[in-house]
């Protein structure tokens, strides 16, 4: 039987033709060209959903099969393992067998496998140990004690972050300037920096920012290792170059700038974190950094329909920063992009909620539906109503709401309030934040607990009034308990969200986050906000803390179809039927932040973050925004985001909306109309839950009254809650209701929060 991938062989007798290899059929013209375009610099501009792993598989089974290269003469990097071992497996089907001896792997694996073989050049040993970050910040602690800088002042995990960021740019301690490095914490975190340097090569170890770093300072300072390298790779490519950071940018340019074969596959266009050190410029100056560089655009899309695909490119046409190109598809027109507007939040999750249980009814899988955040804070409103639906969800890329760490913390102090016995509740935040209350002292006081037969919280009361524990710790643990013992005196007398922003605040909580600039905090921070926000649902902390037992014990069996609830940047990569994108608002999205601090640059980002977004849906797109949204417990009045109103008219639906009168012509008519609401009511910012009262513009009723709600829930009368679920009203007095709800028990609630079932 003659070789499929023998080029030689000809199938067809006399006819003069060579047969084509079969890894070439499906290929569309671009992706053919793609893979073709084996020598010199070649950049595909790979669209969202447009074949770039095919891309990639083919061309390296294509370099193979024509023996341009053998497989250890090619390197392919990836980002993630996972993406890795798909590459690998998809090359193997394509050549009838398993490749060995090439270099495929995720930079951080090819670092270190070149780091290994030179490690002698940079004063490591070939068996040098890589560090995690636990390891990291114990090793930055060690040096921070060595120099008596103060933890709290200079949280260990913050230097880290700066450490790490400098090495992303493939900066040295002696690349940093003074400058830069003075700027930082008055150059504190410059002398650390050296510090940890030589302490890992004592140690013989080396982190992860090192892989790439050692590496670059072996190719600069052993021009003979850098040309070995430079022979030993005929053809080099790269997945996901967009994401890229200036370290990794270099190593590529240095290790390709003998045979120039290098491909880069990326898109300009879904470069979304820059927050962990992905730099947007080295796609956009590929043709510069290889002059002659064939730039090669995939564009025709095989996921999504035409109007999410024209919505897409008409909003992302407004970034200066692109090369530029248009997504098309050859399938049918479908649904156009359903853009609608919203009373407040809670309605938002409340609309998505019904329309994914509708569609669960009609039989759709819940596992092809997927609800979009542009922050993890909004998940919670979210999960609460999917969990009050019966509707299985899943949150990708991180755990659930109350699953998050600053959440689990927050809710101990609160726990710790109702009942000082919740031992374990007591543990984990005996000593959060730091108190210098180390595990000697937890060690005794849990010895009193056993003698005593008390609680530890009890034990602590004890132990603080003799002198067991140092000063330090004792005086630390004895604020404590007076903090606990003043909380729960207010227990009766203040509101559960008050009182739980009191707790966080006086206990240091809030300001250990405040203190911490690694990447995450900012998202902690706005957990702990929307925490408290969420709060003001209930009437005591005890009746919160029940709903949490009854959330968290809402675990579903794993092998159910489930909603998939992600934050955007989570998304990248994944597509579904269906998604909902909500959240679509000034300040929300783009994000505040974003702008603040990163100006037009960050604008830019955001807006490719929310043509990723988009780009998810293969079938319906479904963005929402809210007239008022309750951001760091206060109520605003909210506009709807910039991006709403350069999508194309031609390619959306606008709706009218829940909670609004006639449908608006385009986004900014409900700004206006949202904007003299706002002056109406006083302004934005008011601590209390919007009115719903009638407002008319222009003769015409743009906010729906509540058909005089008073009186309307007669006793007896059966209703539903958004919250609670269905329920029949005890009694009445003026706007409160007391209801028997089916599964939450007797609740008083506000009959604006309520509907007749």
């Amino acid at each position: 039987m003659p070789d499929p991938f023998d080029l030689t062989d000809d199938p067809v007798p006399h006819s003069g033709l060579v047969a084509e290899p079969p890894y070439f059929a499906g290929l569309n013209p671009a992706q053919r060209s793609a893979v073709e375009a084996t020598d010199g610099p070649v950049l595909v501009l790979a669209g969202a959903g447009t074949g770039k792993t095919r891309v990639l598989t083919t061309r390296l089974a294509h370099i193979l099969m024509t023996g341009r290269a053998r497989a250890w003469e090619m390197m392919a990097v990836t980002f993630t393992n996972k993406a890795a071992r798909e590459m690998r497996e998809r090359v193997a089907a394509l050549v009838g067998g398993p490749v060995e001896g090439w270099w495929l792997g995720t930079f951080h694996a090819l670092g270190a496998r070149m780091l290994r073989q030179h490690a002698e050049a940079v004063g490591l040993k070939t068996n040098f140990t890589i560090l995690d970050a636990d390891d990291q910040i114990r090793l930055i602690k060690q040096l921070m004690d060595g120099r008596t800088i103060d933890d709290k002042k200079w949280p260990s995990r913050a230097i880290l972050g700066v450490i790490q960021r400098w090495k992303d740019r493939g900066l040295t301690p002696e690349k940093v300037t003074l400058e830069e490095g003075g700027d930082v914490a008055n150059g504190i975190i410059l002398n650390l920096y050296k510090d940890y340097q030589e302490r890992l090569r004592t140690l013989n170890a080396a982190d992860f920012g090192d892989l790439l770093l050692h590496c670059l300072t072996i190719f600069t300072g052993h021009p003979d290792i850098l040309a070995s390298y430079q022979r030993k790779f005929r053809y080099l490519l790269v997945d996901e170059y967009q994401d890229t950071n200036v370290a990794q940018y270099l190593w590529l340019r240095l290790l390709a700038q003998h045979s120039r074969n290098i491909c880069c596959v990326g898109d300009d266009d879904q470069s979304i974190y820059s927050w962990r050190g992905a730099e947007v410029g080295n796609i956009l100056r590929f043709e510069k950094d290889f002059p002659g560089a064939a730039i090669i655009r995939l564009e025709q899309n095989y996921r999504s329909t035409p109007h999410i695909l024209a919505a897409a490119s008409g909003l992302i046409a407004h970034n200066e920063g692109r090369l530029g190109k248009t997504l098309w598809t050859g399938v049918g027109e479908g649904r156009k992009v359903m853009v609608e507007g919203v009373w407040d939040g809670e309605e938002e999750a409340r609309v998505i909620g019904d329309e994914i249980e509708a569609r669960q009814v009609r039989g759709e899988s819940l596992d092809k539906i997927a609800v979009l955040v542009r922050a993890g804070f909004q998940t919670r409103e979210f999960e609460e109503r999917l969990i009050t639906l019966g509707i299985p969800y899943r949150v990708v890329g991180g755990p659930r709401f109350y699953e998050r760490q600053e959440i689990r913390d927050a809710i101990a102090y609160l726990r710790v309030t109702v009942s000082p016995d919740d031992d374990l509740a007591f543990e984990r935040i005996v000593n959060l934040p730091k108190r210098g209350f180390g595990q000697a002292s937890l060690q005794m006081i849990h010895q009193i607990a056993r003698a005593q037969r008390a609680s530890l919280y009890e034990a602590a009361r004890l132990i603080v009034e003799t002198d067991e524990l140092k000063p330090k710790p004792r005086g630390a643990l004895r604020t404590l308990i007076e903090n606990f013992e003043r909380w729960r005196a207010n227990l009766g007398h203040l509101p559960a969200g008050d009182l739980t922003e009191l707790i966080l605040d006086e206990s240091g909580y809030t300001e250990m986050w405040q203190r911490d600039s690694s990447p995450e905090a900012p998202g902690r921070r706005d957990n702990l906000k929307e925490l408290v926000a969420g709060l003001d649902e209930f009437e005591n902390l005890q009746g919160f803390l029940e709903h949490v037992a009854l959330v968290m014990d809402n675990e579903q069996n794993n092998t159910d179809p489930k909603v998939n609830l992600m934050t955007l940047h989570a998304a990248k990569g994944l597509e579904f039927e269906t998604v909902f994108l909500p959240g679509w608002e000034e300040g929300l999205f783009p994000h505040q932040r974003s702008l603040d601090e990163e100006g037009l640059k960050g604008l830019e980002e955001e807006r490719r973050l929310a043509y990723v977004g988009l780009t998810r849906a293969r079938q319906e797109a479904r963005i929402s925004y809210a007239a008022n949204r309750r951001i760091y417990n206060q109520w605003q009045n909210a506009l709807p985001s910039r991006f709403v109103s350069e999508l194309p008219d031609a390619h959306v639906e606008r709706g009218a909306g829940r909670g609004l009168g006639p449908q608006s012509p385009s986004a900014r008519g409900f700004a206006e109309a949202a904007a003299v609401f706002a002056r109406a009511q006083g302004g934005a910012g008011a601590a209390h839950a919007p009115r719903r009262d009638g407002l008319v513009i222009d003769g015409e009723a743009w906010l729906v009254p509540d058909e005089a709600s008073h009186g309307r829930f007669k006793e007896g009368s059966r209703v539903f809650h958004q919250k609670f679920g269905y329920g029949r009203v005890l009694a009445s007095e003026g706007n409160k209701l007391e209801i028997a709800f089916d599964k939450s028990g007797t609740k008083r609630v506000i009959d604006s929060f309520v509907e007749l079932a």
